[in-house]
């Protein structure tokens, strides 16, 4: 019977050395990166009048779960490389093959491993990076002074109604108590702007479930003429909450909540292919793990004694910063449009999987 996996000592041999190499790479690089980071922004922290050492900590409390998420694939792909090496220089390698171990079965610990690593990433993200992100940008935003209560005013939010535009200047409460100050109305027919609808003051009806205008004006487009309208009615698709929502960062949303604010926005008549790319790339950010004991497999087998073994380090090296270049670059034609959002997100994985795979077929099996 064919057993994918090694026998159940090697293969907790593998995976705990896989664990060790990977989490002491990403705490030497965690420490190195935060001590540069925090050397750059102590200056704007503490030009901010009181704040002292509790601030600094507190800056790298928010900061750290950002570095951990940004850089555990990369301390994956080098933990992964160190290990390897040191197996092929010790000749373990040669003995599980000597064993009748295939390279997939001698890779197939770290594979499980790596999982685990994604597993613990995403819910790392969910619970504690999206949070820290959040908190830090908030308190960026004011300049790492006292960050102040939401009062829950909205500033020039912009709705689709149908085949017209709709832009409020101010808009505050929530729910059915959300009221519009400086109302504009872009009506347009075949994309072409033919008057505009401006009232001083609007506010939701609930009972005709639709939004009242008060002391309305018509100004036509065609004819430059102006007419008061007094109250008007408009937008019964257009829901509270399309005029309440704010900008979106992806990376201090969770996955639900993210995905919440994208249908929100798209029922606003919003653009949502950058915010759909990062919302995909929350499940392929941390499965890329999966993709490193693979293309960091080069390093693990051919004989140490050719010579070629840091030949082959640096080779696996190169494919993992490739990965990590080519899932850059795809988000960025993401948000551009170029590529769709799944496209974005999976073509990099996908990609570099078949390339992994291909030399380790090419080379190995």
């Amino acid at each position: 019977m064919f057993d994918f996996f090694p026998s159940r000592q090697i293969s907790f041999y593998m995976a705990r050395l896989f664990f060790t190499r990977t989490f002491a790479v990403l705490a030497m690089l965690v420490v190195v990166l935060q001590m540069l980071d925090l050397l750059g922004e102590s200056g704007d922290i503490l030009a901010y009048a009181g704040n002292g050492d509790a601030q600094l900590w507190h800056y790298v409390g928010l900061r750290a779960p950002q570095i951990i998420a940004r850089f555990l694939p990369f301390s994956v792909l080098l933990g992964t490389l160190i290990m390897l090496a040191t197996l092929n220089q010790n000749s373990e390698i040669i003995s599980m093959k000597a064993a009748g171990l295939s390279a997939h079965q001698i890779l197939a610990p770290l594979i499980a491993s790596a999982l685990g690593v994604a597993l613990i990433s995403y819910a790392f993200n969910e619970r504690v990076v999206a949070r820290s992100t959040a908190a830090l940008s908030a308190w960026q935003a004011v300049d790492y002074g006292p960050i102040p209560q939401d009062s829950g005013v909205k500033v020039n939010p912009w709705v689709l109604d149908g085949n017209n535009l709709v832009n409020a200047t101010i808009v505050a409460g929530r729910g059915t108590a959300t009221q519009l100050r400086k109302v504009h109305i872009y009506n347009r027919v075949n994309n072409s702007l033919t008057t505009i609808v401006r009232a001083p003051r609007g506010h939701y009806d609930a009972r005709a479930r639709d939004w009242v205008l008060e002391d309305a004006q018509q100004f036509d487009v065609t004819r430059g003429t102006v007419r008061d309208l007094g109250t008007v009615h408009f937008g019964r698709d257009i829901r509270p909450e399309q005029f309440t929502l704010a900008k979106v960062d992806p990376d201090a949303l969770t996955f639900g909540e993210l995905r919440s604010a994208i249908a929100d926005l798209h029922d606003a008549g919003r653009p949502t292919s950058e915010l759909a790319g990062s919302l995909w790339h929350k499940l392929s950010g941390p499965l890329s793990a999966i993709l490193m004991p693979i293309l960091g497999s080069v390093a693990a087998f051919g004989l140490a004694r050719s010579g070629q073994l840091f030949v082959r380090a640096v080779l696996g090296m190169a494919l993992g910063f490739a990965y990590f270049v080519a899932d850059n670059f795809s988000l960025a034609m993401g948000s551009l449009g170029a590529y769709p959002p799944f496209l974005a997100a999976w073509a990099p994985f996908l990609l570099f999987l078949l390339v992994g795979e291909t030399v380790l077929f090419r080379t190995e099996e």
